[in-house]
């Protein structure tokens, strides 16, 4: 691959539609950035283009980091995607365990009415992706040893779009296994009980309800534009102003909103927190957590607090095993 085609495939998510930031999507996102604060805000034309095209936020150090990241995650990505376990693999595993089981047989609702199966297929695929994302997500907060692989998403101090790419290398790779057992789940369910009734609702390739999230605004999430949703919205779809308070370094705002697009998930589980009329958040870590200050400390300190965890439990688990147990009457 000569330096030109590795170039176009670090970049490939800007035009690729299955991508958050495909370029459509991030035009879209500007235009519905620049509605909200003229018509919602009442902001005037030139507040708007300085608060949408805030340099501030665009070119702080935190951003600057951002792109650096990307483009080394992407490069990182293109060694070691070949080597993930993908979604065939798992789909063909259960899909051949489903015909070894007796209680139903293969193909047995494959009479009904393909647009019904075509849109519960699609419902299905959607709801299962992001309920793994958002399982994942919590678990990434509350167990010690991934907090310190995901704080660095974390560690951002001003939210641009290409800050969702701000992740270490070892979430990327549980986020792509994640993927490949959501499909890989679902994929092999449908065509087991429907057979080759089963299809996608697709717009450019995309999975329609996922092309609504995009077309909507999903770029927003991260930014500086905090756009809510009504109240009764909000306990059903994430908004931007809902992202952003997750990555709020306010206590009361910690553990909140991991929803990707469905805030169900938080509602259902006690982790949803309401949009608010506050107008800046501080972004980035707790105080008690020390922003990594440069790209070493970024790709390294995961390992070392993960060390330092492994050491902790490890003391705690010797000095029970050397206590001694009082006997029992």
């Amino acid at each position: 691959m000569d330096l030109t085609q590795t170039f176009a495939t670090v970049f490939s998510d800007f035009a690729d539609p299955k991508k958050r930031i495909f370029v459509g999507y991030l035009a879209l996102s500007l235009l519905i950035a620049f509605l909200w604060l003229l018509f919602v805000k009442r902001r005037s034309l030139r507040e708007t283009f300085a608060r949408v095209f805030d340099r501030k936020v665009f070119f702080s150090k935190s951003a600057l980091a951002d792109y650096q990241i990307f483009v080394i995650n992407r490069a990182f990505t293109l060694f070691i995607s070949p080597l993930l376990i993908t979604q065939v693999a798992i789909a063909t595993a259960i899909y051949f365990a489903l015909h070894r089981q007796s209680f139903i047989s293969s193909g047995v609702f494959s009479d009904a009415n393909k647009a019904l199966v075509v849109a519960l297929f699609s419902v299905t695929l959607f709801v299962m992706d992001d309920l793994t994302k958002y399982l994942l997500h919590r678990w990434m907060h509350k167990w010690p040893p991934l907090w310190s692989i995901h704080k660095v998403h974390h560690s951002a101090e001003t939210l641009t779009p290409i800050t969702v790419y701000r992740v270490h290398p070892f979430e990327g790779v549980l986020y792509g296994l994640r993927s490949a057992f959501a499909q890989g789940l679902v994929l092999p369910v449908f065509i087991f009980a429907f057979g080759n009734t089963v299809d996608l609702y697709t717009v450019v390739g995309v999975n329609v309800l996922v092309f609504v999230f995009h077309v909507t605004g999903s770029n927003l999430r991260h930014s500086h534009i905090n756009i809510s949703y009504w109240p009764w919205l909000e306990r059903v779809l994430i908004s931007p102003a809902q992202h952003q308070l997750h990555h709020s370094t306010a206590e009361r705002h910690f553990d909140k909103n991991f929803g990707a697009a469905l805030a169900i998930w938080d509602w259902l589980f006690g982790s949803l927190h309401l949009s608010e009329q506050e107008e800046e958040l501080t972004f980035g870590l707790p105080p008690e957590e020390a922003s990594a200050t440069n790209l070493l400390d970024i790709y390294l300190r995961p390992f070392s607090d993960t060390w330092r965890y492994i050491k902790r439990r490890s003391k705690k688990v010797a000095k029970l095993l050397r206590t001694p147990q009082r006997k029992t009457e």
